[in-house]
């Protein structure tokens, strides 16, 4: 086991921040630590994950599958889940990371696991596997189901090698405020409000598709 360094340690239960408490930040990522079937979710990509080579290595699997999951769940672009995992010590600790000796994994490392698996379509197994998961302990899915969509942002500058925006994204109006990246469709069980099923699209597509 890697020993963990002054920067990590400082932050556990009675590390050096005696008075802290929990926040429901902590409490809730203690959960998902328990409850997410992490193995398994690895399992599901494991066969398409790029394997080490001659070149640099990849981020471990497990520490690029917890960094999505944050980022689904509190809502970030790639840019802003590397900067809340730089400055969280709680969200590094959930995803593995010891700044004491590693870097966080950059908002274009996070930008190519996702186009992994929306390549490979791995989106639904993955809420399948959780689904399952969920289901084994008890916590089913009823017939009510409540759709919210989440915009995630996206740069939308022409400087870069292709001088072109991701074509995959699009511009759409929220209020008075213009965006420009996906839309996330989740769907959330009316009764638990366990989420169910997601669908990413472009930004420009009406919450009833």
């Amino acid at each position: 086991m890697k020993q963990r360094t002054l920067a990590l340690a400082g932050d556990q239960n009675q590390g050096f921040e005696q008075h802290r408490r929990p926040t429901r930040r902590d409490v809730f990522l203690a959960s998902m630590e328990q409850l997410v079937p992490w193995s398994a979710l690895c399992a599901v990509i494991e066969p398409f994950y790029p394997k080490r080579g001659n070149g640099r290595p990849p981020v471990g699997l497990e520490r690029m599958v917890r960094m999505y999951f944050v980022q689904q769940w509190f809502n970030l672009a790639d840019e802003a889940c590397e900067e809340a995992l730089l400055d969280s010590t709680a969200l590094r600790r959930f995803v593995g990371i010891d700044l004491g000796c590693e870097r966080v994994p950059d908002g274009t490392t996070l930008l190519k696991f996702r186009r992994l698996l929306e390549k490979h379509q791995l989106g639904a197994a993955l809420f399948a596997q959780v689904n399952e998961t969920l289901e084994s302990r008890g916590l089913k899915v009823g017939t009510g189901t409540i759709v919210d969509a989440t915009i995630i942002g996206a740069a939308g500058s022409t400087k870069n090698a292709h001088k072109a925006r991701d074509p995959e994204m699009r511009q759409t109006r929220k209020g008075q405020q213009w965006y420009f990246g996906l839309k996330l469709h989740i769907g959330v069980d009316s009764r638990t409000g366990l989420t169910h099923s997601a669908v990413v699209t472009a930004a420009n597509v009406h919450d009833k598709h």
